[in-house]
């Protein structure tokens, strides 16, 4: 009897061994070979000039999935019931995203922003939860600083849901201004004017074309848009020079900038 059982826990330890070194021969392969992985996609991702935060997002994800694969083939070899693992993993699984719900759609707000790019590091985005330059776009959160240095932190939920203006998507904008001139002033003069304001500003590029038309007959003055494209990041200064440039313009050549007043009579008994 001694014998027979010491001949089956031989046998058992031997099977045992075996699979507990081929599992952790594989594990060690495994391992390895995911490294690898991780490396070719991170330098692919990279050459394909993928953002930094998806670059690191994706190769996160493909860590996990495929130390994940590696459990599961490990668990096999030494004799885990894999279905039994499966179904833990789904349960366990499900409580956190019932429990994470608002997270999850944060996260999945930030993979469709750094997927579809709307918008990048460094842009100027306006949305309802506040404007600013976009600092970091990260897989729930995304912050903003404000022209006054604040920071916005706004769930990534929000920008796949809402309007999001992106202000500096293009290499350029148009300056409108609206400027209005009395009803007795040389209209054909005021425009030359701004004509001529438009096409001496250094930040107005000229070969974009230039607009100076009538866009109102308002109720005391004629409203001029006055119109020009510039480099989107010179735009305020443009913006600006020019308003400053055309009262100084029209105050030398007397054309009047209307604006209200109000007169008051005083009636003596």
């Amino acid at each position: 009897m001694f014998e027979k059982m010491f001949e089956q826990a031989s046998s058992w330890i031997f099977d045992t061994g075996v699979s507990l070194l081929a599992a952790l021969i594989i594990l060690l392969i495994g391992l390895k070979l995911i490294k690898k992985i991780r490396t070719l996609l991170d330098r692919t991702m990279e050459k394909a000039g993928v953002e930094t935060t998806l670059r690191r997002f994706l190769n996160a994800l493909v860590y996990a999935l495929s130390i994940g694969i590696l459990i599961f083939i490990v668990a096999g070899e030494i004799g885990i019931e894999v279905t039994s693992l499966v179904a833990l993993v789904g349960s366990v699984g499900l409580a956190l995203s019932l429990a994470m719900e608002k997270s999850l759609a944060n996260f999945a707000g930030g993979v469709m922003v750094l997927l579809l790019k709307p918008f990048k590091a460094g842009d100027f985005i306006s949305t309802p939860d506040g404007a600013g330059v976009v600092e970091s776009i990260g897989l729930v959160y995304t912050t903003l600083v404000t022209a006054d240095n604040q920071r916005i932190s706004i769930p990534n939920s929000n920008m796949t849901t809402n309007v999001v203006t992106n202000v500096t998507g293009a290499e350029k904008r148009k300056v409108v201004l609206s400027v209005g001139i009395g009803y007795a002033a040389d209209l054909k003069k005021a425009k030359a004017v701004a004509e001529r304001v438009l096409e001496n500003n250094e930040y107005i590029i000229n070969e974009d074309g230039l607009q100076v038309v009538v866009a109102e007959l308002g109720e005391s003055s004629v409203n001029l848009s006055v119109r020009g494209w510039t480099k989107t990041e010179n735009y305020w200064n443009a913006y600006f020079s020019m308003l400053e440039e055309i009262k100084l313009a029209f105050d030398e050549e007397g054309i009047e900038i209307p604006f209200n007043y109000l007169n008051v009579n005083v009636i003596k008994n």
